[in-house]
Order: structure tokens, then C-alpha cells, then sequence
């Protein structure tokens, strides 16, 4: 069996790759490794379980539940909610850990199960390896049996009506200042923060002019709409004239933007226009916005230019989040819109994300536009390789070899990735340069080569 956790938990297929089965084990594995399983006899460990709106998060969620029950342990079901709020609610509630089924941008038919271990944090790789060796022991299939409580022993489940409130409450409190003024558009996805975003908004002041994906049907998640389809909310910047539009993903842990002239402000704006506004607020711990390699080499140079050390991780916002917990940073995040802000949450937060932009634009006056000018990105082209084998990209000497030559032609004005996602199967190719045909051109040759030597 390879390696079941990704780089954001377990996802595939619902009721292909993804089944009951492999749910129920593997929250039967978690509950003995997030659980403190050995002192069950005198701890009866809490989990709480959220999902986003999939028609198989149904399914997998009653597995999900099943599981921990089975296994001792006391579930807090806070229904469909964002995975932040989940996070969140871990912690404020002291539940021993959570669990979030969704998988994110992915289509519909996808689904995934992540856990949070006390405190609503991100799991670090030798505790999803534990998770991992107890599951193949102990699960379906498995060579072992495991001691099963019996009696008053089995967990019990109860459905955790407050959550929104709460998630919600916290959102608006730990607001630097008001909205009141700023008109807004939203997309939620028809994901989990469908409902819980344009709440959030108005509490906090804003007008919400107007709201897209807000009708979650179990099968519509993403479908043209969020983070991954800017077509919608950017026309309806312009018909509504809003002053900021707010585009979420299906679990509301990423963030993307849009100006009252329908243009696009990606993730390494929203990261600089924040990181500018807690400078001037003297909350920028360290002095210091951390993001990843795919970062805009503008995203840098703005920071240079405002005075403001910038820190740069591998692909992934859990390696963003481990780079700002270890030295204490505040901010962080990707290009792709999870922004993390690390004195409010523990995880990326859309919904947060996108009402800190607008309490920037209620307290500064100044469009998001003009807020977003303090970067300019240089032309970028990404491009998702499908149907190739992303497991061969490390080490291919052919593949090495043709990123060698694009780096040379490009000298010092550009650079080169080319990264296996850790999500689903493909390879992303990504090449910057001063020039836009000259980027098109590389990244076009990379790609072709990839398919050639990973087809």
C-alpha cells in the first residue's frame, strides 16, 4: 500500500478510492493515536466532526463517526462548516482533535478526511505515519484486532448546534475594525461557507451586495464557480459595483479576490496588502510574511521594498504554517489564496482572509485596487500536466536536464518549477520571466517534455 496521506490528508474518489470501509478504519486508527487510546479507562476523548456540503460527505461522515464511536471516543457533530471553523471549534471546544470531510477546489465526486490533532492544528508527517502503520494492523483487512469498548464505554454522539454562532462570533471579534461602508460580493462555491460567509460579512458592517454559490445541493461544490472559476464574481464586481469580491473554495480555507473593476487580486496580493497593514498595526511578528516558491518574484520584491523579510517554503501551506509556528511569524500563506494568519486561526481561513481585506479597505478609504498596486506580478505561466505518472518527476534525468536549459536561457530575469502535486495526478509546470511569450513558450516545452517522459 502506498502512502495514503497527502500533503492535505487522505482524498480520492467517494466509494472508489475513497470508501466506508477505509473511513471507518482509519478513524478507528486516529482515535488510538489522537485519543491517548492507552488512558481510554480514565479519558473519554471528544472529536469534532464537520464536513462540506458533498453528497458523499454523507455517507462518509456516518463512517467517520461510526469509527470513533466504536473505538470510545465522544463525537461532536457540527454538520457542514468550513474547515477552519472546524479547526477552530477543536480548540475552543478542548476536544482532543477533529476531523473535516472535503476535499477542497476538487470536483464534486472527490472527497477527502482530514484530521486536526488537539487545538485544531495540521498533523505533522510522523503522526499521519502512526495513523497509517495502526490502520494496516488493526483496520480493514488487517492482520490484528484491536480491544473494542463495550457497555458505557462506547462513545456517544451528539449533534453541536452552536458551531455556527460561535465560528462566526469568533470571526467578527478578532476584526481589527468595522466594515461598515464597504460593499461586497461573494462567492462561496456552494461549499461549506456558503452560508457562514455573507453572515459573517454583514455582522461585521459590510453590505453584501450580492451573493453567487450560495446554494449548496450536495453535487454543485465548485462546479463554475469559487476560487477556481473568478469569471462570475469578476462580472458581478462590475454590474454591482461592489468594492470587493470575496471568492472561496469548497472548504473556505482559501481566498481569492476581486476589485471593483472585476481584476483579480491573487493570493500574493492579499498576503502583501496584509502584510503592509500589520506592519503599520506592529502585529507583523518578526517583521516577516512567510510564503512558498511559487510566489510571484514581484510578491518579493514588494516586500523588499516595504521593508519587510520574507521567508520562502516548499509547496504546501502546511509547510508555510510549520515554518510560522516555529519562529512565532503571524502571516503567511500561497499564491493560491490560503492565507494563514496565525494569531487567529490555525489554518488557512478564507472567510477570514477576505474580511480583513475589507476591514483594510473601510479603514484606509482606499479601493482594493490601489491597495493591491503595492506589488506588481510579473507575467507567470502554470501549467497542470494530466494522465502522467507524477511519482517518476523526482530524479528523471530527462526532465532535469530540460529545466537545466530553461534556466539558463532565462538567466536572472525568470525562474523555473516544475512540482508533482500532492493532491491529485499531475505535474504542475511553472515559469516566470520578464516576458509573457517567453514564459508561454518555456513552460509549453517543459510540459511537452514532461508528457513525453512521465506518459
Amino acid at each position: 500500500m502506498g502512502r495514503l496521506f497527502g500533503t492535505d490528508g487522505v482524498r480520492g474518489v467517494a466509494n472508489e478510492g475513497l470508501t466506508a470501509e477505509l473511513a471507518l478504519g482509519l478513524s478507528v486508527a486516529a482515535a488510538h493515536v489522537l485519543g491517548d487510546a492507552g488512558a481510554f479507562e480514565g479519558h473519554r476523548p471528544v472529536a469534532v466532526v464537520g464536513r462540506d456540503p458533498r453528497a458523499s460527505g454523507e455517507f462518509l461522515e456516518a463512517a467517520v463517526i461510526a469509527g470513533l464511536a466504536s473505538a470510545g471516543v465522544d463525537v461532536l457533530r457540527v454538520g457542514v462548516l468550513p474547515t477552519p471553523a472546524v479547526a477552530y471549534l477543536t480548540g475552543a471546544l478542548g476536544a482532543d482533535f477533529g476531523v473535516m470531510l472535503s476535499a477542497s477546489h476538487n470536483a464534486m465526486p472527490d472527497n477527502g478526511i482530514k484530521f486536526l490533532a488537539r487545538g485544531g492544528h495540521k498533523l505533522d508527517d510522523a503522526v499521519e505515519d502512526a495513523i497509517e502503520e495502526h490502520y494496516q494492523r488493526y483496520g480493514v483487512g488487517g492482520d490484528e484486532d484491536w480491544k473494542r469498548p463495550t457497555g458505557a464505554s462506547v462513545g456517544r454522539v451528539r449533534q453541536y448546534t452552536e458551531g455556527f454562532d460561535k465560528y462566526v462570533a469568533h470571526l467578527v471579534a478578532v476584526l481589527p475594525n468595522r466594515l461598515d461602508g464597504v460593499r461586497v460580493v461573494i462567492d462561496g462555491a456552494h461549499g461549506a461557507a456558503a452560508r457562514v460567509a455573507p453572515e459573517a460579512f454583514a455582522r461585521a458592517g459590510a453590505e453584501v451586495v450580492y451573493t453567487l454559490g450560495a446554494e449548496p445541493n450536495g453535487l454543485n461544490i465548485n462546479d463554475g464557480v469559487g476560487s477556481t472559476h473568478l469569471d462570475k464574481l469578476q462580472a458581478a464586481m462590475k454590474e454591482h459595483r461592489a468594492d470587493l469580491g470575496v471568492a472561496l473554495d469548497g472548504d473556505a480555507d482559501r481566498c481569492l479576490a476581486a476589485d471593483a473593476d472585476g481584476n483579480e487580486v491573487d493570493g500574493d496580493q492579499i498576503i502583501a496588502v496584509l502584510a503592509v497593514a500589520m506592519k503599520e498595526a506592529g502585529t507583523l511578528r518578526g517583521n516577516t510574511a512567510v510564503a512558498t516558491v511559487m510566489s510571484n518574484l514581484g510578491f518579493k520584491l514588494a516586500m523588499e521594498r516595504e521593508g519587510i523579510d520574507l521567508v520562502q517554503t516548499a509547496v504546501g501551506d502546511r509547510y508555510v504554517l510549520e515554518e510560522m509556528k516555529h519562529h512565532g511569524f503571524a502571516l503567511g500563506g500561497e499564491q493560491s489564496g490560503h492565507v494563514i494568519l496565525l494569531d487567529h486561526a490555525t489554518t488557512g481561513d478564507g472567510t477570514l482572509t477576505g474580511l480583513m481585506l475589507g476591514a483594510r479597505l473601510a479603514a484606509t478609504k482606499q479601493s482594493l485596487a490601489d491597495l493591491a498596486a503595492v506589488m506588481t506580478r510579473l507575467p507567470q505561466v502554470l501549467i497542470n500536466v494530466k494522465g502522467v505518472d507524477r511519482t517518476r518527476a523526482a530524479g528523471c534525468v530527462e526532465l532535469d536536464a530540460a529545466v537545466a536549459a530553461a534556466e539558463a536561457e532565462l538567466g536572472a530575469t525568470g525562474r523555473v518549477l516544475l512540482r508533482p502535486s500532492g493532491t491529485e495526478p499531475l505535474v504542475r509546470v511553472m515559469v516566470e520571466a520578464a516576458d509573457e511569450v517567453q514564459a508561454k513558450e518555456i513552460a509549453e516545452r517543459l510540459a511537452e517534455a514532461v508528457r513525453t517522459h512521465l506518459g
